[in-house]
């Protein structure tokens, strides 16, 4: 069977609408990574912002702080049940391979950890650029390399080690981890001035248990696909993952250290 990015992003969907509200609180401790993109960004009073891939409107919300009562702000994401999350901010459901926004009608685009869940990035890219504004910014971050993300492929090994393999691949949410190759594809866009900065950063959990619930509350697609499974096998999975879990054990629970990549460039 070959990939079905439509059938990809419907999975997508669902997952981040299974999640909901329990995204928000798991995603806001990772808030220095929505203070570190935002300062990437350069923000001014008065501009006019799109956050993609948006999710409960952290980045949005932080945007909205900066822009002030004279600019806007607005959340966009394939997941209404994520939008629900932000009802004090401009929304609109889109699928962000095909924006239903006017060229030219943003100063910025942000899109943190949101690039890698496009099935075809250059399309994503090529919308971003039609509704930046000549002298426009976008600011994006991405994650690096499976090895340097122990936050997230701690679990995806653990997957890989209990269940079969998936019948049809996913695109790889570390495809753009290689900053040369991130640089090439941005280029192939029709972006320039290109800066690419890798950010550490680092997590704690108490227990496993606690790691295995917090990678479910941001995995999107792959906590759907999981959620599908017998209670036993998902019962499993949690128990098991302390195997892979062991090279971060603290005295008190377990430390992550991850690394993200942080973009920003300009349209051409």
């Amino acid at each position: 069977m070959s990939f079905d990015a439509a059938q990809f992003k419907r999975l997508e969907r669902a997952g981040y609408n299974r999640i909901g509200p329990r995204y928000l609180a798991a995603a806001s401790a990772r808030g220095e990574l929505a203070t570190t993109l935002l300062a990437a960004a350069r923000i001014e009073p008065g501009q006019r912002v799109l956050d993609l891939a948006s999710g409960p409107g952290l980045l949005a919300r932080a945007a909205r702080d900066v822009v002030g009562v004279d600019g806007l702000s607005v959340a966009s994401d394939i997941s209404e049940g994520q939008l629900a999350c932000c009802p004090d901010l401009p929304r609109v459901a889109a699928d962000g391979e095909a924006l239903p926004f006017a060229a030219g009608s943003f100063d910025r685009v942000l899109c943190g950890l949101g690039l890698m869940f496009f099935p075809d990035e250059q399309a994503a890219l090529r919308e971003i650029r039609r509704v930046l504004r000549p002298d426009g910014l976008l600011a994006l971050s991405v994650w690096g390399r499976a090895e340097e993300v122990p936050l997230v492929e701690t679990a995806l090994a653990c997957m890989r080690r209990l269940l079969p393999p998936p019948k049809i691949a996913r695109p790889s949410i570390f495809r753009f981890g290689d900053a040369d190759e991130l640089k090439r594809r941005l280029a192939s866009a029709n972006y320039g001035d290109i800066e690419i900065r890798p950010y550490r950063f680092t997590l704690d959990f108490a227990d496993a248990a606690a790691y295995w619930q917090g990678f479910l509350d941001l995995a999107g697609g792959a906590a759907e696909s999981l959620a599908r499974l017998p209670a036993e096998k998902q019962q499993a999975l949690a128990a098991a993952v302390g195997a892979e879990l062991a090279p971060h054990a603290q005295t008190n629970g377990y430390r992550l250290s991850s690394t993200v990549l942080m973009v920003s460039a300009r349209p051409v």
